[in-house]
């Protein structure tokens, strides 16, 4: 099951010149770049483990690429997302978010049908990576 969440997430992966393009027109908007990971990608997981700190007042994309290289060679195999976040307004608002690293094997999510009092039906869902240890999940 292939994970889709945010921007570009129902496209096929982005190669890394696609990915230059994007933070380029971030850094050309005067955004912020970082980059984050995880080895749980519940929806409701939006705190991903930062890499580094936010990358304010860069001027060139490469900057960007080489952190993100540095990222995938320590957590190639979680899932990375580089997010872009826009301080003109006095507060932070996300402007673009996408995933650019994703393990070989995405386990996907499990739909959990509850069956309640008074006909009720609630439904949930849960990660399969949550069945193995973290740091086990997706080797």
């Amino acid at each position: 099951m292939r994970l889709t969440q945010g921007t570009f997430s129902f496209l096929p992966d982005l190669t890394d010149e696609q990915i230059t393009r994007q933070v380029q027109y971030c850094i050309d908007h005067g955004w912020a770049v970082n980059l984050e990971f995880t080895a749980d990608p519940h929806p409701r997981n939006t705190y991903w483990e930062m890499w580094g700190l936010p990358m304010f007042d860069i001027a060139d994309a490469a900057a960007v690429m080489m952190e993100l290289a540095a990222c995938r060679k320590v957590h190639g195999d979680k899932y990375i997302r580089l997010s872009a976040f826009d301080a003109t307004h006095g507060w932070e608002s996300l402007r673009l978010s996408f995933i650019v690293n994703r393990p070989a094997d995405e386990p996907g999510f499990m739909l959990e049908r509850l069956e309640q009092e008074g006909r009720r039906i609630h439904y949930r869902t849960r990660a399969y990576a949550a069945d193995k240890p973290e740091g086990a999940r997706y080797r």
